[in-house]
């Protein structure tokens, strides 16, 4: 009897993690009914890590009403797990989706984040899981901290919110008011990438385009990181310009370092050693992964790449079924993917090809397991 495990991560905007899963499962059961398979939704930190804990490890989804990214109300969830642990995305209420076509990351907030935080808080939650990835924002993590109390300040003396657009208006921090329960909790921050605060590979270059800017507006984006960077290590005795990961959602894993004293760790390793990865795997005969795009940025952390380097320590092959795939695979099968499928059948848009990515995905499968049974 075969065994299989299915760990992809969420085809964005079109599967989450859990319907990939299923539309794998489907295909194995077609060709090979008696096989044993394990379902494990992944995340690397982004869309769907809440999903991921909570399947893995089980507690319960609560809502919230906060603000979200344009400080308009919203109802926003977060998982809270059987130990008390809090498990927070920060794009429940900061994403990219939420804005639509109104995308401007100079006017983006996290406030949101930092009332997700104080709910939990109120819950009794004293350990805090924080997955960063898809976010509109480039505050570095600013409105989520004066949503827990922490003061800026302008020249005049005044006290703001900061968004990406104000960041070099920030005269003074002050932490005095910051929620005093804060200083009891311990802050794990789920990060799918290495780049740091600014830079040619920070946060505002690379990821400031897709969320709506301009070149001119990336580069005062990241002119306001800076001066956020300077504040930090003037007045909280913080060097985190350098940090790898700190360029993570707009700057909010430097942000998290700063306010709250938080630990970047890989998101995917993190959901890994929950979910016991490494037993799971050596009972495979196959591991089956998968996201909707393989590209530069899947080495730096994401999902795909996570366990394609802890199977290959195994031993064990994995193959990754993606939307698409650019630029050369050759790192990735050096990082341990044995062989990676595009599910698209035809050249077509993303707005044709998505309402078929189930199917899609299922038949891509079936074709793989045709090859493995033949060459078996």
């Amino acid at each position: 009897m075969s065994t299989f495990l299915l760990i992809p991560d969420s085809f964005k905007g079109t599967l989450t993690a859990s319907q990939a899963c299923a539309a794998m499962e489907s295909a194995i059961r077609r060709q090979l009914p008696g096989a044993a398979v394990r379902s494990l939704p992944m995340a690397d930190g982004g869309e769907g890590t809440v999903e991921a804990f909570l399947t893995a490890l089980g507690g319960e989804k609560i809502t919230a009403r906060v603000c979200g990214p344009h400080f308009a109300p919203m109802e926003a969830s977060y998982g809270l797990l059987p130990d008390g642990t809090a498990v927070i995305e920060m794009a429940a209420c900061a994403g990219l989706p939420l804005v639509g076509s109104k995308k401007n990351p100079e006017r983006a907030t996290t406030y949101g984040v930092g009332e997700l935080i104080l709910h939990a808080l109120d819950r009794g939650a004293r350990k805090f899981l924080l997955g960063l990835g898809g976010s509109a924002t480039n505050d570095g993590g600013c409105g989520c901290a004066a949503a827990c109390g922490v003061r800026f300040y302008e020249k005049n003396g005044s006290s703001f919110v900061p968004s990406g657009r104000n960041l070099t208006d920030i005269e003074k921090i002050d932490m005095t008011y910051m929620d005093p329960r804060l200083n009891d909790c311990a802050f794990t921050v789920l990060c799918d990438i290495d780049n740091p605060l600014c830079g040619p590979t920070g946060a505002a270059a690379v990821f400031g385009p897709q969320k709506g800017a301009d070149q001119e507006m990336v580069t005062r984006l990241d002119m306001g990181l800076r001066h956020l960077a300077r504040r930090w290590l003037e007045d909280l005795g913080k060097d985190l310009l350098f940090l790898p990961g700190g360029g993570a959602a707009g700057g909010m894993g430097a942000g998290m370092a700063a306010f709250f004293g938080g630990q970047l760790k890989s998101g995917i390793d993190t959901l890994l050693d929950a979910v016991g990865f490494d037993e799971l795997a050596k009972e495979a005969d196959l591991i089956f992964t998968g996201e909707g795009r393989l590209d530069g940025q899947t080495l730096r952390g994401k999902a795909v790449c996570g366990v394609a380097k802890r199977a290959k320590a195994l031993g064990v092959p994995v193959i990754a079924l993606v939307g698409g795939s650019e630029g050369d695979l050759g790192p990735l099968h050096d990082a341990g993917l044995t062989a990676v499928f595009s599910i698209n059948r035809l050249p077509q848009a993303l707005e044709d090809s998505a309402p078929r990515t189930a199917d899609n995905l299922s038949h891509t499968l079936d074709n793989v397991l045709r090859l493995w049974r033949a060459g078996k």
